[in-house]
Formats: C-alpha cells, structure tokens, sequence
C-alpha cells in the first residue's frame, strides 16, 4: 500500500540559513511525530539552496531555485514508494515572498495541480515590501538599499520593473488576475503572522498587510487594543508574553549580558559577558572600520549576485523560466486590466505624519487591498520589551540569544494550528 505524504515547506529569509527555521522544524516534528488517523505521513523539506549571498539574487531566482528543490524531493519520495497527496508551504521573511513566487513557478510546471493545497503562512513576510518612514535613517536605508542589495532590494522597495512589464515583482504578485494570486488563493488555509511592535526589519503594516500601523503609539502590556471602525481588517489573535521580564542585578553578570548594542549592529557584533565589555569598549575606535567592511561586503556580495544574474539569464533555459513567459505574454496582451487596477490610487487617503508611522505608497495600499481579498488569518505577536523582534519570532538563534526563546510562543501556536 502506498504511504500517502503531506509536504511541507520551509523557507528562510535574507542572509537567511536552513537553521533559522531549526525551532520550527522541530516544533512541527513534535507536534506531528506519526502519520495521523488517515495513514498520512509528514515531509518536512527546508530549502537550501538560497543561504546567505544568494538571497541578494531576486525573490524570482529564489523562487525558481527553491521550485526545483519541490520538484526534486516529489521525485525522491515518489521513488519510495510514497505519494504526496497534500501541499504546505511557511515562509519567514523574505522567504514568504519566495514562497508566493514559487507557487507560480509550481503551478506553470503542473506540478500542483494534483495536490491538496491546505497551509499557506507567511512570518514577518514583507508582503508591501519594505517601508519608509519620516526620518533620515529611515531615507538613506531606502536610498542605499536597492543599490547594495543587488535585484532583491530593488524587489524589497517596488523599484524593478519585472520582466519589463512595467510594474514590480511585488506588485504583479498581488494582482488578483495573475497566476501567482490564483494559485494562493487555492490553498484552504491562509495565515500571516506578524510582530504588532518592535520589528525593526519588517514592521508591522508591510508583513501584517495593513495601509495603517495601529501600534505605532507606544502601547503597554495588559492594555486591551481597541479596534475602530475605519480599520476594515480585523486581528485575530495577540500572542503576549504574561509579564515582562524582571530587571537583573545592577553590575551582575545578567546585568552586564541585557547590554546589547543597538539593533543597527549585526549580530556578529554582540557577544556574552566580559567580551561584551570589550566590544563596546572598543566601538569608537572599530566604528569606522566595521561600517566600511560592512559596506564592502555588502558592494562584493551584491556585484557577485549581479554577476549571477546575468549568467542565468544568458542561459537558454531562461526561456523556459515563468519571468520569461510573462514577458512574451505582456507583448501580446492589453494594458487594460493594468490601467483599471489604478483608476483608485487617486482616491484621498490622508499620510499620517507622526514619527512612527510609515509613509505607504499608492502601490502599497493597492497591493494591501487585493491581498486582504483573501480569506488571510492574521496573528500578532506582542514582545513590547525587545529591540528588534524580528529573529525573535521564530527563535532564530536561540542558542546564541536566550531572549530569542521568548518566541516559543508563537512557534508553538504555529504548530498546534498547522492543519495535518
């Protein structure tokens, strides 16, 4: 008899490794150890092959590299003896965007089309892409950005024009009419998770896919968030730790380990108590040099990911590829349903001013309303005393960052409402 299998996905994000993902995997492996009443097995598959550098090379490339890893595991379960029969996907930050990507390549090659799509969730997935915001900071990120993160930061703020159509990648990917839209909307199950503060690299409007940040005021821990009636999209769910976290010892050795730098300094950067001491001790003197090394490997890593790119598109199989195909089908096609789509963006729609709040695009808020179409779940994670929870969400590194396992939480909650 054969073994009936339900795969599962698992995408990391920028800069990202499969082991990001390790609090995740395990929480679902856990949850999940056999087949359930209807003899159905769980394949976990963890893509690979878009760590670190190669994330710099475009949410399509990755997408294109993580189908392939699909097609090869189908192929080696298929072999087995098994057949998968049910279809899930997660993505963690870039990796949700990937992920909607990868399900166009999946659908072009047929490969989905006898499968029973159940999950599909994003965490902390930039679904508007990334935001601006009223500062100075916050403007010359989003100058440098799509410079030195090669294709995927110009993805990352709307600023490629994909396949020549004459719109972003992420703006073609929400578009209600287009295959990578259709084929998300096929999955039965839809769920986003997103941190309602303090997520410095993906803030709570692009990965909660709202046009307003609610949270952008300081809210405390035990306040009831009250929902009014000019937001349409209603959440669902807060995931809030009980109490803070009580305050070390001034001197002790926990006191000197709450001592992080600031969010802007890599996590290289930040070690355990003495060396911590030492590293700050020392900032004034490295601060120049450890910003003109960051940027230098951020200028080789984006030139080598460029470099990438133009090999892969030299390639004849590029023809083959679905960003090809939607340029041949843009030549033959009106620019009708393109035009009617931005008949709303002169809609008035007031920019709230405060420093907190991000500045969201006309193509933002048109994304933001074909996505909300959906029959989208929305879950808000609530760690108001953190820095960056980011990495914290899914316990990213936890073995080098004891307050990353405040996210097990959320981790937990994403196991017990995976659909088996």
């Amino acid at each position: 008899m054969t073994t009936k299998i339900h795969l599962l996905v698992m995408i990391h994000g920028m800069w990202g490794q499969p082991s990001h993902l390790a609090a995740l995997k395990k929480s679902i492996e856990t949850k999940y150890p056999e087949a359930n009443q209807d003899g159905e097995e769980l394949d976990i598959l963890v893509a690979e092959t878009n760590q670190s550098g190669a994330t710099y090379d475009g949410i399509d490339w990755g997408g294109e590299r993580v189908a392939d890893e699909v097609c090869t595991r189908l192929k080696e379960i298929e072999e087995k003896d098994k057949k998968v029969i049910k279809f899930s996907v997660t993505g963690y930050s870039l990796g949700g965007l990937i992920a909607r990507y990868m399900l166009g390549v999946l659908h072009r090659r047929g490969v989905l089309k006898d499968l029973e799509l159940v999950n599909f969730i994003t965490i902390c997935t930039p679904h508007l892409g990334l935001l601006k915001y009223p500062s100075i900071v916050s403007s010359l990120i989003a100058l440098i950005g799509p410079k030195i993160l090669s294709k995927t930061g110009e993805q990352f703020y709307c600023q490629d024009s994909w396949a020549k159509t004459g719109r972003s990648l992420i703006e073609v990917m929400a578009d209600p009419d287009g295959i990578f839209y259709q084929t998300l909307s096929q999955f039965k199950h839809l769920r986003v998770y997103a941190n309602a503060v303090n997520d410095v690299t993906v803030p709570y409007c692009t990965s909660a896919i709202e046009t307003k940040d609610i949270f952008a005021e300081y809210v405390s821990n035990g306040i009831k968030v009250e929902m009014h009636k000019e937001y349409e999209y209603v959440i669902d769910t807060y995931t809030i730790p009980d109490a803070p976290p009580p305050k070390p010892a001034p001197l002790s050795q926990e006191w000197f380990d709450s001592l992080r730098p600031r969010p802007l300094l890599p996590p290289a950067a930040q070690f355990r108590f003495p060396f911590n001491i030492v590293v700050y001790s020392m900032l004034p003197v490295l601060a120049l040099p450890v910003l003109s090394y960051v940027l230098y490997r951020f200028s080789v890593d984006s030139h080598a990911s460029r470099a990438r790119i133009k090999k892969y598109e030299s390639d004849e199989s590029y023809r083959e590829k679905l960003v090809s195909m939607f340029h041949e089908l843009e030549n033959e096609i009106e620019s009708t349903a393109v035009d009617v789509a931005d008949s709303n963006e002169g809609e008035p729609y007031p920019i709230i001013k405060a420093k907190l709040h991000p500045v969201v695009t006309p193509v933002q808020k048109k994304i933001a309303k074909w996505l909300n179409q959906l029959p989208l779940k929305k879950e808000l994670a609530f760690f108001p005393w953190v820095r960056n929870s980011h990495a914290m969400i899914v316990c990213r590194d936890s073995h080098r960052f004891p307050q990353h396992k405040l996210g097990e939480s959320v981790v937990q909650h994403w196991a017990d409402h995976f659909i088996f």
